[in-house]
């Protein structure tokens, strides 16, 4: 039985309380909300945190607030609460579906919507527990120098596999970060770095507090999720889709890759290929062939790399089609 690490917990009731308990705290500290993702990782002793900052009683981290036609979500709120939020899945149905793509109905219980945005980055020869590492040597995400996916590579390669994350970016969404110097307000495709180790620019001092999603003013988002059971698995490759529309003719579009790198990947080709035209087969065939050469998975998840990568236009189309308008 894996069993977790010896840690000091605290429980804060504000936001000021939390920044400055763990701020404190220095490196040994974490944050943690629902502890889906931290309490397994302190298991296999892949994150040893000598001090944890419990969030869920935090009453600002919840709340649902509606300025200026801009709908704020707190990054405390569960999972199964942003899915089955009305106003979120009247309005953002794309990222209610995203959400209820996410493990299985216990999890979303305790997973928090941060939580997925700041969702450690994953790998086959990672995510073991600690005897089955040292067996094979560490790898250099922990303890180790060396990536296992790719021993020639000088960073690691850990996949970004957060579903929020995609369908996020391409809506637009904005992170407010909160930490001692005060509050920043950043897109949240600029929340994620390319490098498996250091995967997000948020620093270790700040709390995620809210996630912003943008007015509705003619735009609308899809998400697809390809993942080897219809629950539970981590995407092995997702696609998350907004395109802007004045009649027939998309006026902007946002394509963004998960599950593919260690960071979500912005398909900028695809989106030109849509720009100008009607969401019609032609276009969305432009689009799903673009998509194929910036889709480059590595051997770190399930399914073979070249199997994904060949999934890549398949699933653009998907995602685009679920965006037409009907009988378009």
């Amino acid at each position: 039985m894996m069993r977790l690490p010896k840690f000091h917990y605290y429980a804060p009731r504000t936001v000021a309380e939390a920044i400055a308990i763990r701020s404190d705290a220095g490196p040994d500290g974490a944050f943690v909300a629902g502890g889906t993702d931290l309490y397994p990782n302190m298991k296999r002793r892949q994150q040893t945190p000598s001090v944890v900052v419990g969030l869920s009683r935090i009453p600002e981290l919840v709340q649902v607030r509606e300025t200026d036609g801009r709908l704020s979500l707190g990054a405390g709120l569960l999972l199964s609460q942003v899915e089955h939020d009305p106003r979120v899945r009247k309005t953002y149905s794309g990222l209610a579906h995203a959400v209820s793509e996410i493990s299985t109905p216990p999890l979303r219980n305790m997973g928090t919507l941060g939580g997925n945005l700041l969702l450690d980055t994953r790998c086959n020869y990672y995510d073991q527990n600690l005897e089955w590492r040292q067996a094979i040597d560490f790898c250099m995400k922990k303890d180790g120098t060396v990536c296992w996916v790719a021993p020639g590579s000088p960073k690691c390669l850990a996949v970004q596999s957060a579903d929020s994350v995609p369908v996020l970016i391409a809506m637009g969404a904005r992170a407010v970060l909160a930490s001692p110097e005060g509050q920043r307000e950043i897109a949240v495709e600029d929340l994620y770095r390319n490098d498996g180790i250091d995967y997000v620019t948020k620093r270790p001092d700040e709390l995620l507090t809210d996630v912003v999603l943008p007015a509705a003013n003619g735009w609308c988002a899809s998400y697809r999720k390809l993942r080897r059971r219809g629950a539970f698995d981590f995407p092995v490759l997702s696609v998350g889709a907004a395109v802007w529309r004045e009649g027939r003719v998309v006026t902007a579009a946002r394509l963004v890759l998960g599950g593919v790198a260690s960071a979500p990947i912005r398909l900028s080709a695809s989106e030109a290929a849509l720009t100008g035209r009607p969401l019609d087969e032609a276009s969305i065939a432009a689009a799903a062939a673009a998509a194929a050469g910036p889709s480059r998975p590595m051997d770190n998840t399930d399914f073979s790399f070249l199997w994904r990568k060949s999934m890549t236009s398949r699933y653009v189309a998907l995602a685009l089609q679920d965006l037409r308008p009907p009988g378009a």
